[in-house]
């Protein structure tokens, strides 16, 4: 099996040398890695660091773009049965790689998820503070009352699909709403998404956290336009 691992990256200089360096690491039994970094117009030193990156593909985008927008460059260039979406600031820990590769072989899913809050992990999900933690569990609590699904943790970065599946959904969203978008079309389309615990190390936006409120607002009407539009 070939896991392509997406990692959109926007001024995070700091991080991301230990990211590649963790993505590296981590042995996942049977599977076979492909790293595709996409520089979303970083200002800051990032450029600097990948361009002494060594086992991945680069892409870079001459300007800010958006999560989404990285998500869809990357995309075009993988090639594994498997993508995972792997945020660049040392919230989600690699090591997680190995649960949810399992899960997507032995359960039929379409897509995998990993949640902050199964397994008692909810613990280490309230460190992001009440803004989020709680605004997280609004959003999976509307995402299940609007499409029927059972979801714990839908905001959560690490979102793994099948790359045929994620390629045959319409994803048009630039910014953060990639996340409520791709639910919503995942579960629109009927397939199947299957949660397993992950660790969770919460940073601060004094550390570089990017998301904030508005996101979240964006995140809310994304839900309702796929259902009702």
């Amino acid at each position: 099996m070939k896991l392509s691992i997406i990692i959109p990256v926007y001024n995070e200089q700091a991080t991301i040398a230990e990211v590649l360096r963790r993505v590296g690491a981590v042995e996942i039994p049977d599977v076979v890695k492909e790293v595709i970094v996409v520089d979303d117009g970083s200002t800051d030193g990032t450029a600097a660091v990948l361009a002494g990156a060594h086992d991945c593909l680069v892409i870079r985008h001459p300007r800010n773009r958006g999560k989404g927008a990285a998500v869809r460059s990357g995309l075009s260039r993988a090639t594994g049965e498997w993508v995972i979406i792997q945020d660049a600031d040392l919230e989600y820990d690699p090591a997680d790689y190995v649960a949810i590769m399992a899960a997507a072989r032995v359960t039929g899913a379409e897509a995998v998820y990993g949640s902050r809050l199964l397994g008692r992990r909810w613990r280490e999900a309230k460190k992001s503070g009440w803004l989020f933690f709680f605004g997280g569990l609004f959003l999976t609590a509307l995402t299940n009352l609007l499409y029927q699904t059972t979801l714990t943790d839908e905001p959560t970065g690490y979102k793994c699909f099948r790359r045929e599946v994620l390629l045959s959904l319409p994803l048009r969203a630039d910014d953060f709403a990639f996340c409520p978008e791709v639910t919503a079309q995942l579960a629109r389309a009927g397939k199947k998404i299957v949660e397993v615990p992950i660790s969770y190390t919460p940073r601060t936006k004094a550390q570089g956290k990017k998301i904030n409120w508005r996101d979240g607002l964006i995140a809310i009407w994304t839900l309702f336009k796929y259902r009702f539009y």
